[in-house]
């Protein structure tokens, strides 16, 4: 929790306290909300994210060391929508009351967005369905922006000695990302109506927000890994309905997707997807800038 120490040096007739500036932990699930969190905490927040680029957030383990930040937590902020349902709740039980569901401290992104992809039934033949719809919601810029709002609130609670710099972060970063947004939808006219194949349904907010044409996934069913038989009828599908693209993930295999390419041609791409995912997507401006550069190069290579 956050903890305030004070330095008291007592001299013959008065004392002097010395207060330490505290910060608001934020223990983030990944990598794009620890990102956002540092965006409006700057230097009155210390971030964390259980999970880097190149890990699948669906499967990790809550290792004693992620345990060990729970504990000291001042905020979670996560996808949620299922995402981490394989490891959150366990750490959470080692959390304090303060980052328990219903709490300040707890926020996930999915409940303060529009999400789509909500299955009407659920079973265990569709595969790793998400009964809440898709959590991959950080790659439509408009939900990262709703999602800022909250968090931001959040940071004004939890640290209100600090709310007007909190809300000066905000105001600075709603500036700047309203004016990212409308430059990336002017590229966008480029990408409309692009067709793609994707991994898994990762990019299914960047593919609605860009008007990208998702014909085809390499997962036969969400989180079931591709059969030969599966990419044979892929192979035939592409034959009369081409795609422009086969994107995935850094966390994902290259196998399926290479081999679907070199079989039709068709570009595979490795978007970086989250921050962190590329060398050049160092930050959440850069996650976007960089995926454009793919995914214009791709189109203009053609």
């Amino acid at each position: 929790m956050i903890k305030f120490l004070a330095l008291v040096f007592a001299g013959s007739l008065c004392v002097t306290p010395l207060i330490a500036q505290a910060k608001v932990n934020v223990f983030a699930c990944e990598p794009e909300w620890a990102a956002l969190a540092q965006e409006l905490g700057g230097k009155m927040v210390k971030t964390f994210s259980a999970t880097h680029a190149k890990q699948d957030p669906h499967y990790i383990r809550a290792r004693p060391s992620l345990i060990a930040r729970a504990r000291n937590a001042d905020l979670f902020v996560c996808s949620g929508g299922g995402l981490e349902v394989g490891w959150l709740p366990l750490l959470l039980q080692k959390a304090g009351t303060d980052v328990q569901p219903g709490a300040v401290g707890y926020l996930m992104a999915s409940e303060h967005v529009p999400v789509i992809e909500k299955p009407v039934l659920v079973d265990r033949s569709m595969g790793d369905v998400h009964p809440e719809g898709n959590p991959h919601v950080h790659l439509n810029p408009h939900n990262v922006l709703l999602v800022a709002k909250e968090l931001a609130d959040r940071m004004k609670t939890i640290d209100a000695a600090n709310a007007d710099f909190f809300q000066s972060r905000m105001t600075d970063f709603e500036v700047r990302w309203r004016q990212a947004i409308t430059r990336w939808e002017e590229q966008a006219n480029y990408l409309k109506e692009s067709s793609v194949v994707v991994h898994h349904k990762a990019f299914s907010y960047l593919n609605n927000w860009l008007g990208l044409n998702q014909v085809a996934s390499l997962e036969p069913k969400p989180g079931i890994p591709p059969s030969i038989l599966h990419l044979e009828r892929l192979l035939q599908l592409l034959s009369s309905e081409s795609a422009d693209m086969i994107i995935r993930t850094p966390y994902e295999p290259d196998d399926a997707s290479e081999w679907l390419s070199e079989k039709t041609g068709t570009p595979a791409l490795v978007l970086p997807y989250t921050v962190g995912g590329d060398s050049e997507a160092g930050d959440l401006f850069a996650l976007f800038d960089r995926s454009f550069a793919l995914l214009e190069g791709a189109l203009r290579d053609q």
